[in-house]
């Protein structure tokens, strides 16, 4: 039982919240929130989802197995500790891929090519793109822009339309958060990041802070023009979802506060469990599109 356990930790349980958020804007923003059948299937592609992301995460622990075992909080995962053994990963890393993409193939064949591209692309991660500087903080973000992809193409049976403004939306939200992450990795690492993490050699602190400024900038004004030019958010002809636009101003500073100041963003994911002001403006964020476009009265007519 120790090492199933350490099994579900090594797939990361507190990073399947990726999955939701960025699988739930495709069924939000396509009006079918109040679709049953629609929110079955989302569901299910999250499951599949996480399923897919977990095999990744495994592989990723089996790969770098030794240079974890040297990091200052790494070493403490189940496969650097010995907690899980290098057999149990490696058989869970095979058979899980198999039964989901099985599974997928029979379900919705769109899907299961989204998950297969996401997993082609993330073991290229964990065996070479992670090696190669700026092309591995791009590749961490496919695989965001993929899990939008997957809640969109299983909402296909009821025409939905999506803007491509979400989906730029989306891929500079995740290249902010991976850059951020990258920063604070490494000045939580010092000098120990290039044994830890090797692609660090080709990064320093004054270029991981220029690309976090460019990408700030650039997500903002695409959301910005998202509430402007995206006909799919329009609420009768008017631009009504632009009073969102603050909570993503004050989210993008707030995180930026939490690792600049705080010192902390290593993982996006625990700070979006953890800082309860963030939370705050995400929730706040949803509920006013929620109210925008089922609730108003030009939504309702």
């Amino acid at each position: 039982m120790q090492a199933f356990a350490g099994l579900l930790k090594t797939m990361r349980p507190k990073q399947w919240t990726k999955n939701v958020l960025f699988v739930l804007p495709g069924i939000v923003f396509s009006r079918q929130l109040t679709n049953g059948a629609a929110i079955i299937d989302v569901i299910i592609a999250c499951i599949l989802l996480i399923l897919i992301s977990s095999t990744v995460y495994i592989i990723n622990d089996l790969v770098d197995i030794e240079k974890d075992a040297k990091h200052p909080k790494k070493k403490f995962r189940p496969l650097p500790s010995g907690k899980v053994s290098k057999q149990m990963a490696l058989i869970a890393a095979i058979m899980i891929p198999i039964g989901t993409i099985a599974f997928a193939l029979w379900w919705d064949l769109l899907l299961a090519g989204v998950l297969i591209t996401y997993l082609s692309i993330q073991v290229a991660y964990s065996f070479v793109l992670k090696h190669i500087v700026i092309l591995d903080v791009l590749t961490v973000t496919s695989g965001f822009v993929l899990r939008v992809i997957a809640g969109v193409v299983v909402l296909s049976e009821w025409n939905v339309s999506i803007s491509t403004w979400l989906y730029a939306c989306s891929a500079l939200l995740a290249l902010f958060l991976a850059v951020g992450k990258r920063r604070q990795e490494l000045v939580e690492l010092g000098e120990r990041a290039k044994e830890t993490r090797p692609i660090f050699k080709y990064y320093n602190l004054s270029l991981i802070d220029d690309m976090l400024r460019l990408v700030t900038t650039s997500t903002f004004i695409t959301y910005l023009l998202y509430t402007i030019e995206a006909d799919t958010i329009l609420v009768a002809g008017n631009n009504a979802a632009m009073i969102t636009v603050p909570f993503v101003l004050y989210g993008l500073f707030r995180y930026l506060y939490v690792i600049h100041v705080l010192g902390e963003g290593s993982a996006p994911d625990e700070v979006l469990l953890t800082d309860r002001s963030l939370q705050i403006a995400m929730v706040l964020w949803g509920l006013t599109f929620i109210v925008l476009l089922y609730f108003s009265p030009e939504a309702i007519g």
